[in-house]
């Protein structure tokens, strides 16, 4: 991977799961230094927030890779007792885009500055690289964009990344994008579904989703992923078809109720992984769990 950073950059990245791991891993092999901290001693490079911050040049930025909601909340009002006026703090993870409003307000009483972005590339962003969507003031979007371009993928900037508005904008369009995530899943999931239920007539259904993957107008990286899943389990007969969800989706649909949007696509894909929770999913939540558990590493519950 080439050095694409402007500057030298050190940060600190908090949380070292799945995703902030592998962030850090890519950081560093794009000329980014980064000191993490996380709770599990096997990954931390610190032993906690107030180490982190000494271990950063000012004006620092830190980068919170954790669950959303009130943990990730209590990260940022941890964080501001340790860091200093002119400081950073970026959110990384799945926030709801309301919460963005009230972590840059905490931001800015102690005169720190606050990103919010939106991560799409989940366990395999490590090679590929990341889909960056990010809000907040262009100052500060420009400060951090050595981090960024070490995060995205090789090629165009405007192909990987966008500067999508003001505070929360970047969440606002990770959320939407996750719901259109969710409708294209259901749609292969069905479409696997009907094919495999006419075995009369389909001899070969990994092969008929592996033929569409190069020159038809279907293809695409979760076509990509679900033909991977098909070729390790091709009945899906370790999974149960039991769907869990992230809450993007949700919000997704909420934010269209609010403003008059018509979302049905969205919409019956959410209430399709409702139902696969009531009993045993149908082959079509099989495969959507499969998918999910490809790009994101998510858990599936195995059968019986």
């Amino acid at each position: 991977m080439r050095n694409r950073n402007e500057r030298h950059m050190h940060i600190g990245l908090v949380g070292l799961g799945k995703m902030g791991n592998n962030m850090r891993a890519r950081l560093r092999a794009g000329g980014v230094e980064v000191t993490g901290y996380d709770r599990n001693p096997d990954v931390t490079d610190v032993a906690g927030l107030a180490e982190l911050a000494d271990a950063l040049p000012a004006p620092r930025i830190v980068w919170v890779m954790v669950p959303a909601g009130d943990i990730t909340t209590g990260v940022v009002q941890d964080l501001i007792t340790v860091l200093s006026p002119g400081d950073m703090i970026i959110d990384g993870g799945n926030s709801r885009f309301t919460s963005d409003a009230v972590h840059t307000q905490l931001c800015a009483a102690a005169g720190m500055s606050y990103l919010d972005v939106g991560v799409s590339g989940g366990v395999w962003g490590l090679e590929n690289g990341y889909g960056l969507m990010v809000g907040g003031s262009k100052d500060d979007v420009d400060r951090a964009m050595p981090v960024f371009d070490a995060l995205r993928p090789e090629g165009p900037r405007d192909e990987s990344f966008v500067h999508a508005g003001g505070t929360g904008a970047g969440h606002y369009a990770k959320m939407v994008h996750n719901g259109i995530e969710y409708a294209l899943m259901q749609a292969f999931a069905e479409g696997y579904e009907l094919l495999d239920k006419r075995s009369d007539i389909i001899d070969d259904v990994t092969g008929t989703f592996k033929a569409w993957q190069r020159g038809t107008v279907v293809r695409s990286w979760l076509l990509e992923l679900l033909v991977k899943a098909l070729e390790q389990d091709p009945e899906f007969d370790d999974i149960e078809g039991y769907v869990e969800d992230s809450g993007e989706g949700r919000w997704t649909v909420e934010e269209a109720l609010a403003n008059a949007v018509p979302v049905p696509t969205i919409s019956a894909s959410i209430f399709a992984r409702f139902v696969s929770r009531q009993e045993d999913g149908s082959p079509a939540m099989k495969a959507v769990a499969a998918l999910r558990n490809q790009f994101g590493g998510h858990g599936v519950k195995k059968a019986d």
